[in-house]
């Protein structure tokens, strides 16, 4: 919980594209929470942020890339009366937030592209299904072969114990 990130990635579907944002502890790469929008209104980025905050407590630091949705007043309220700083990659500097970046790559090659994906929700089932195994059976390298479930809670309760 000391530093988290975000990012908004395309997920194509029969007839257009829906919007996925995730919220990721960036030290465990635990995904914390995600929502699926057909619009890229910020909204759906501040519902996803106060759940993970809802969920996990707030994070010192929140980074993003410099999109519109997380630029705009609604996200930078949330987290400036969250106490959150705010860190943002520079222009074009997709490899400043790696982790998040290669989660949807992740995602897409191994859920999404493997999928018919005809309307929301059988896009929404699939994310969530590949959601839940990236966190609670998908171990890295990374995190000494543990899964992203692993060390969130390992790290919590390491804290915890301090």
């Amino acid at each position: 919980n000391q530093v988290w990130c975000s990012d908004i990635t395309f997920i194509p579907v029969k007839n257009g594209f829906l919007y996925l944002v995730a919220i990721m502890d960036w030290a465990t790469r635990n995904v914390l929470s995600w929502r699926l929008s057909n619009t890229l209104h910020a909204d759906f980025c501040v519902e996803a942020l106060n759940e993970a905050v809802d969920r996990y407590g707030t994070p010192e630091i929140m980074n993003t890339d410099q999109g519109s949705q997380f630029t705009g007043s609604a996200w930078i309220t949330t987290l400036t009366e969250a106490g959150v700083k705010i860190s943002m990659d520079g222009r074009g500097r997709c490899m400043d937030n790696i982790f998040i970046e290669r989660l949807s790559r992740s995602l897409k090659q191994e859920a999404v592209y493997l999928e018919e994906l005809t309307h929301g929700f059988k896009a929404r089932r699939v994310i969530d299904n590949w959601i839940r195994f990236y966190n609670t059976d998908r171990p890295h390298s990374s995190l000494g072969h543990r899964t992203p479930d692993e060390a969130y809670w390992a790290e919590q309760i390491t804290k915890l114990a301090a």
